[in-house]
């Protein structure tokens, strides 16, 4: 998924001051413990994200400043080289600008603020029947004129 780096901080940071406050875009990989989001009740989605190695990002931040396409950019998934997502960052619900706007409203974001988009439709957990990564299968994301993020799938020690 896309994700925004946070350059100067703010708090209540309106939609049309937004992109002044990001240093930067990068490509994400939100993984998921599925069995630790489900394991009590009511589900625990934060703890299925929070296992070490869970978000990797990267390779590279990059300042999408002159870049008049910013807001409507490719992004894809493989896994195993298996296309598993395909679309368009302006099909995202909340673009860049809401998304700094609406949570600098609940929370000070500060220089360095990591900002995870939200994943675009094809995960292995809405498919039917539902697909899950083993360890061994290779994920990348790929942002256009970002650059392309590819991890291994290992099992937690």
């Amino acid at each position: 998924e896309l994700v925004i780096i946070v350059g100067m901080g703010g708090r209540d940071i309106v939609e049309a001051n937004a992109w002044q406050h990001r240093s930067g875009l990068c490509v994400g990989q939100d993984v998921s413990d599925r069995g630790l989001q489900y394991m009590g009740s009511p589900a625990q989605f934060n703890m299925g994200k929070s296992r070490r190695g869970f978000s990797p990002i990267g390779p590279w931040v990059t300042d999408m400043t002159n870049n008049p396409n910013r807001d409507n950019l490719h992004l894809g998934c493989t896994v195993n080289g298996e296309k598993r997502q395909d679309t368009q960052t302006n099909d995202m619900i909340f673009d860049v600008p809401d998304l700094i706007s609406f949570l600098s409203g609940s929370t000070t974001l500060l220089p360095g603020t990591v900002i995870l988009t939200g994943t675009p439709h094809g995960v292995g957990f809405a498919q039917k029947p539902p697909v899950f990564l083993q360890p061994g299968d290779t994920v990348t994301v790929e942002i256009d004129r970002i650059g392309a993020l590819t991890n291994p799938v290992v099992a937690e020690p």
